[in-house]
């Protein structure tokens, strides 16, 4: 005789509402759910990663990853807390990474290029596969950005985020606003093309890699220590700090 399905009641609370459907959203809704097993399986058999969230209450208790749910539980799903102290309870996401550093899928190359931009180390190539991104994150200790929920569900997986936007500029103020990077800004302190840090080079040593013109009006260069690219305050340089000055509250200093 087949084992009889669990009638669970549930909500989600803030973003977390952005994986479910519109009637589940913003309210508590029934779920039945046929078989026991951790409340981890249940929330990603739902659509929610793991990674997004830090804290659930079961019964008005809380509890871990590992819970096995009952029939009958009333289950409450947070994400991160930025003003309330949860101190008391079991926070589900790990500690911070001591050092802000990230590993992007396939999906977010522009979004790599502009961390990048802003001074943040940020790993990219088109041809990572998911298990290998997976094993990049654990190992190195970077933060996952994907456009894919189901990578973020792999259980190795401890800091991760799924970019919500797909438009790069939305994209990067997403993840701005969403991790609080605001105070760790180092613009034009990488190489856009391979994330080498960019070094201050003088003019005699790379003058017969400079296009005529570039000779004749640029003083100042950089260069990737790295690929060897080189950099200097052109164009290119303009609309960057234009779109910096876009992504950065108005008098905001940066480090």
């Amino acid at each position: 005789m087949p084992t009889p399905a669990l009638r669970l009641h549930l909500r989600f609370y803030e973003e977390l509402n952005d994986f479910l459907p519109a009637e589940r959203q913003k309210i508590e809704f029934v779920h039945h759910h046929k078989k026991t097993g951790s409340i981890k399986d249940l929330v990603e058999s739902l659509g929610v990663p793991h990674t997004e969230i830090d804290l659930i209450l079961v019964n008005g208790q809380s509890v871990d990853f590992h819970y096995q749910v009952q029939d009958g539980d009333r289950i409450s799903v947070y994400p991160v807390f930025e003003a309330l102290d949860i101190t008391p309870l079991t926070h589900l996401r790990p500690r911070p990474l001591r050092t802000t550093r990230f590993v992007l899928d396939a999906h977010l190359g522009r979004l790599a290029a502009y961390l990048r931009m802003l001074g943040f180390d940020a790993l990219y190539r088109n041809d990572y596969d998911d298990p290998t991104l997976a094993d990049i994150s654990v190992a190195k200790q970077r933060i996952l950005l994907t456009c894919d929920r189901k990578l973020l569900m792999r259980r190795q997986i401890t800091h991760g985020y799924f970019v919500r936007s797909r438009q790069p500029r939305r994209q990067l103020r997403e993840v701005i606003d969403r991790l609080d990077l605001h105070n760790q800004f180092l613009p034009f302190t990488r190489c856009l093309h391979c994330n080498g840090m960019i070094r201050p080079v003088a003019k005699a040593l790379i003058q017969d890699q400079l296009l005529p013109h570039t000779r004749a009006h640029q003083e100042l260069f950089g260069q990737c220590d790295q690929c060897h690219k080189i950099y200097w305050k052109g164009t290119h340089y303009q609309q960057m700090r234009q779109l910096i000055d876009e992504v950065i509250p108005q008098g905001l200093s940066m480090r």
